[in-house]
């Protein structure tokens, strides 16, 4: 073959693939679409799925379905998604669990990088330390000292292994020198419905979920994980309050399975991108403490190559294993 027949065929062969994808993204999406949420309903990850499921649904015209697939630590709801057609019609909302797996499994069925194209980071929030009313403390100095005081007759609720509330007890455990017991759940709904029975003393709960019952009374509030104080919230944080250096955050993303064709992606993205901007979807966010991040797809698989590298030496330093 001549060199300019090779040429020519290289072009052919490019201008095919930037009509297909182009294709893709104007035809997206030909049917319903699925957003696959490896929580039990009702938490805060599942209230996001379903408030940009409402918006997106509108867009397209299509409808859009939230599909919560709760267990193994979000190990069975990511592995369905990548499985899946890689036509962005399945996708994963998620949070920092996805990047605490690699961790603490010696093996999942799945490759978290080579398996999922990450769409965009959705938002970045804070956790609330959160106690029942019955526990005798007011702040953090207090809990730190009660539960010096009774070493391991604390228990601290998640949503489950390896997410970003069993890392934020942790990390709390570690650097305040005191022993708790992890009691996980499948998802944050049972984990706080037994905090405001008493079975349980404390959790490091999204604010979706902790604050509607901090502001009936039924569980107190102590401070924030964040390194600075969230506006919206009017508490101090845990670092202010009594752990100098503590900090913790939560992630939400949005993942579609990985060789989905970049036209689709970048559509996907740019729409929830849309929907992030919409007043009511914003001012949800902040009402909440959250801060919208809608970072581009290559953005947000960069920051999760990053989150793997960095849970991986908090997990080793921590010893940290499942329950």
């Amino acid at each position: 073959m001549t060199p300019f027949i090779t040429r020519y065929a290289g072009w052919a062969l490019l201008c095919v693939l930037g009509a297909s994808a182009q294709g893709a993204e104007s035809n997206f999406p030909q049917r319903a679409v699925r957003i696959v949420v490896p929580f039990a309903p009702g938490g805060g990850t599942d209230l996001l799925a379903r408030t940009l499921a409402a918006k997106l649904s509108a867009a397209w015209s299509q409808q859009v379905v939230v599909d919560n697939r709760p267990g193994g630590g979000t190990v069975i709801g990511s592995d369905l998604v990548a499985k899946s057609a890689p036509d962005g019609h399945t996708l994963l909302l998620t949070a920092n669990t996805h990047t605490t797996n690699p961790a603490l499994h010696a093996k999942l069925p799945y490759d978290t990088l080579r398996d999922f194209a990450g769409v965009t980071q959705i938002a970045a929030a804070p956790m609330v330390l959160t106690t029942h009313p019955g526990l005798p403390v007011r702040n953090v100095r207090e809990l730190i000292a009660l539960a010096k005081a009774r070493p391991g007759q604390l228990a601290f609720a998640t949503s489950g292994n390896a997410g970003p509330q069993h890392l934020a007890g942790e990390s709390f455990k570690t650097l305040a020198g005191i022993s708790m017991v992890h009691v996980p759940y499948k998802g944050s709904a049972p984990a706080i419905t037994d905090l405001i029975a008493g079975q349980t003393q404390l959790t490091f709960g999204s604010t979706f979920t902790v604050l509607p019952h901090a502001n009936s009374g039924r569980l107190r509030a102590l401070a924030v994980t964040t390194a600075k104080r969230v506006p919206a919230l009017k508490l101090p944080t845990i670092a202010e309050d009594g752990l100098p250096g503590y900090e913790a955050t939560t992630w939400y993303g949005i993942f579609t399975v990985g060789g989905t064709p970049a036209g689709v992606v970048t559509r996907l993205h740019a729409d929830i991108a849309r929907a992030l901007k919409l007043p009511d979807v914003a001012e949800r966010l902040a009402r909440d403490g959250s801060d919208a991040v809608a970072s581009e797809p290559a953005a947000f698989d960069g920051f999760i190559r990053a989150e793997i590298d960095k849970v991986r030496k908090i997990v080793r330093a921590a010893g940290m294993k499942l329950d």
